[in-house]
């Protein structure tokens, strides 16, 4: 901080947290002069006009004799000081407090006069504007006056052709706020997708989860293309496609940290065993890979149109026919044991039941997969009815909950539309209806989960509305329940899209008929065009069900992909990875028509499979399906014969989310590696890790070891000691190492290491290694008092 004079200080507030490198610089004045001021550093008065460091403060005095106010007006800038200067006499010249919050109210009331309601109750009329004034917070305004403001580079940039914008919370907001901001914020919309290839140009790939120049990597997909894809679709073109397509294709085949797509590319999924939250990611790449295709597809890029649109489908080959579920795959195999509602590091702020229904992409497929009309339509009913448990990990995103439907978090906002696909639109109003009243309230707790950067609320301003985008990067809304009486959408081309409710009430939430411009309209979806029309839809409502509205299939919406279909990747099903004796393994896929088949990778020749295979011998085995002039991707899995002979008991308990596979994962020579979330650790939460290990047999110990993994950002810690006793009966043990921690429970990163003890000229037949947990995180940690993790794997011997 400096002071420039005595009515004015500058200065900077430079932080490392979610934005590692986040700059903000201030000017501030005052309304009258200071009589003096004191600088503190550290808590202790320093001379001088200006100070730099970690904790400081400056007291100002004033002499009030005459009026007892003072005023402050503050400009900002990620730029410099003379940045927050300009911004501040450009938007505040005077001292007219009045003024200044008159032309505030003004500027919210036209902004927020974009679209008009009447009817519905005072509460539900104040939920919709407070919902409508949140999706008008971001993304932030990031250049100054003259147009400069800090790229991803950290330099400084000056681009008077459009406004810079940051806070691109794309994850959450490419379900409803972009879309709803195609109808309401279309030039703005154009210099946020200008933004975001700014940010290409310096970064080579387009935002992930942007804050302050700084990409934080903090969520997954990419979800930028979604945008950009949905956008161009509705007619917002003003921006360079040539460059967008380029920056979606190259974002889409990253190997950059965060965007690791390596094994999604060359498997056609992403491994449980490579990576975490493997389901999420291969579910949500697909889509964003779909939106590529748009794109390429609307640009007459044939070449990439092909690509993308066969990636598209790379959800296919995690769907377990079985089940009717999507699921982890590790080692060639769905993971084991399973079940839906846990919560578990392959899949995102969700369980299984709640990315299930996300192929927004091919949801008439999906519908196929799950049965037809009636499947489809009996798990989307099981999911709102079954019970609201949720196993595994506590996940606070996870709110509003109805059944395993979650609607504070994002993966489950568009599931309650998807009835309109399957002939039942009369449930999606239904479940609307609920969602509207129970999950949003005139209230402090107003909202079911966090707000997301406008998410939360513009799902309810567009199903308010009675309409929701299902599918960003189509031209089409799914019809719904609309709340009010009148709808007046007063669009940027001067025409008004008006929703006209007859009938609404409580109780009477059903859509009875529909018409556009006074015409009789029979479809459950409408398109993009009607609204720029300026159109007037009129809803008349019942208290009972139309079960005949939007049920014949030319009146359903629909997406599903046609072209360049591709063979769903086979997979392997046995007991274990690691086995004693001889095992069988079978060989499964998603398309019954095609042909299976298989061999060990260090031969050439393929057998096409017929039943099942009798492994005899260590090794790694490959399969792939052919369904005519087209192959899958070859699948792959690695199984181990081990010695019989030895053995291992546990005394304490693992997590039932983190196994490495089970019982004898710690003895089954096959170690962690750099990450928790692959599934290839075991975990214990506020308990020690004790074992006994058989050897089979009194033989010669020379060492011993326990491979342990830290990560104290995940609530995980290296044991304080871990001790090794030995004996030759299994009963009366001999103490013959403790070895202590060395590694500080503050050190940031994933770190990984053993704990090891030499034995000299010691025979034994049984080994108890004890890893003693601290119980609960320190007190500094922001875990505490929460419990402590231990993560172990291997525990060898030589």
């Amino acid at each position: 901080v400096k002071i420039v004079d005595n009515h004015t200080i500058k200065g900077l507030r430079r932080t490392s947290g979610w934005a590692s490198n986040h700059y903000i610089y201030f000017y501030s004045v005052f309304s009258k002069p200071f009589d003096g001021y004191k600088i503190y550093k550290n808590g202790k008065v320093v001379k001088g006009d200006s100070i730099r460091g970690k904790n400081i403060k400056i007291v100002f005095d004033f002499d009030n004799s005459k009026n007892n106010e003072v005023l402050i007006k503050t400009g900002i800038s990620a730029v410099d000081a003379k940045g927050a200067e300009n911004n501040l006499k450009k938007e505040i010249p005077d001292w007219e407090f009045e003024k200044v919050k008159n032309n505030a109210f003004d500027k919210w009331n036209k902004q927020l006069g974009k679209i008009k309601i009447k009817g519905g109750t005072k509460d539900q009329q104040v939920i919709f504007y407070t919902a409508l004034y949140h999706t008008m917070l971001a993304p932030n305004i990031y250049s100054d006056v003259d147009f400069r403001y800090r790229g991803h580079d950290f330099k400084i940039h000056k681009d008077s052709t459009f406004t810079n914008y940051t806070v691109f919370s794309i994850w959450d907001t490419f379900r409803a706020l972009h879309p709803l901001f195609t109808i309401i914020e279309r030039e703005r919309s154009v210099d946020l997708i200008k933004a975001m290839l700014k940010m290409y140009e310096t970064d080579k790939h387009l935002p992930v989860w942007e804050l302050a120049a700084n990409e934080t990597w903090c969520m997954i997909g990419y979800n930028s293309v979604s945008v950009i894809a949905d956008a161009y679709k509705k007619g917002i073109r003003d921006f360079d496609k040539v460059k967008a397509l380029k920056a979606m294709v190259n974002t889409a085949t990253s190997t950059r940290f965060g965007l690791n797509m390596k094994n999604y590319m060359t498997k056609g999924y992403v491994p449980a065993d490579k990576e975490s939250e493997s389901v999420s990611k291969t579910l949500e790449y697909a889509y964003d890979d779909w939106c590529i295709a748009q794109m390429a597809q609307m640009t007459n890029n044939k070449e990439v149109y092909k690509t993308f649109i066969q990636r598209a489908q790379y959800y296919k080959n995690l769907f377990d026919k079985e089940t009717g579920f999507f699921r982890a795959r590790s080692n060639g195999s769905f993971l084991k044991p399973f079940d839906p509602k846990q919560v578990n590091f392959t899949l995102t702020e969700a369980n299984t039941w709640q990315y299930n229904f996300f192929v927004p992409q091919d949801i008439n497929t999906l519908i196929t997969l799950l049965g037809g009309d009636k499947g489809f339509n009996s798990k989307l009913d099981e999911l709102f009815t079954t019970s609201s448990d949720v196993t595994g990990r506590k996940q606070a995103d996870i709110t509003g909950l109805i059944g395993q439907y979650a609607h504070g978090n994002e993966p489950s906002h568009h599931i309650a539309y998807l009835y309109n696909f399957s002939g039942e639109a009369w449930k999606t109003q239904q479940r609307v209806n609920q969602i509207m009243y129970e999950m949003y309230k005139n209230a402090p707790d107003g909202l079911a989960g966090n707000e997301d950067c406008g998410q939360m609320s513009a799902w309810y301003v567009l199903s308010a509305m009675g309409f929701y985008s299902v599918t960003p990067g189509t031209d089409y809304y799914v019809t719904g329940t609309p709340l009010f009486d009148e709808v007046d959408i007063n669009l940027e081309n001067g025409k008004t899209f008006k929703i006209i409710t007859n009938g609404r009430s409580n109780d009477s939430f059903y859509v009875k008929s529909l018409k556009v411009n006074g015409k009789e309209y029979s479809k459950s979806y409408f398109t993009h065009d009607l609204i720029m029309q300026g159109s007037t839809l009129e809803f008349e409502m019942s208290n009972a069900p139309n079960k005949t509205f939007g049920k014949d299939k030319k009146d359903r919406p629909v997406t599903q992909i046609k072209d360049f279909q591709i063979v769903p990747v086979p997979y392997f099903d046995y007991s274990s990875k690691i086995f004693k004796n001889d095992m069988e393994i079978t060989i499964k896929d998603l398309n019954s028509t095609a042909k299976l088949f298989y061999k060990k990778s260090n031969k050439r020749k393929w057998y096409e499979y017929t039943k099942p295979v009798t492994i005899k011998k260590t090794g790694i085995y490959q399969a792939k399906a052919v369904a005519g002039n087209k192959t899958s991707f070859i699948e792959e899995t690695s199984l181990k014969k081990i010695s019989g002979k030895t053995s291992i008991v546990l005394k304490t308990k693992y997590s039932p989310q983190y196994t490495a596979g089970g019982d004898d994962a710690l003895i089954n020579t096959l170690r962690g590696g750099g990450s928790f979330k692959t599934g290839n650790w075991q975990g214990y939460q506020g308990n020690d890790l004790i074992a006994i290990i058989d050897l089979g047999k009194k033989k010669k110990i020379n060492k011993i070891g326990t491979g342990f993994l830290q990560d104290e950002n995940s609530w995980i810690f290296m044991p304080l000691w871990v001790s090794y006793e030995i004996s030759s009966d299994g009963k009366n043990f001999e103490l013959v190492g403790k070895v202590k921690n060395e590694t500080s429970p503050k050190t940031k990163g994933i770190i990984v290491k053993d704990f090891t003890v030499s034995l000299k000229k010691k025979k034994a037949r049984y080994i108890k290694v004890h890893a003693k947990n601290r119980g609960t995180c320190p007190k500094w940690h922001k875990g505490y008092p929460g419990k402590a993790w231990i993560f172990a794997d291997e525990i060898w011997i030589e």
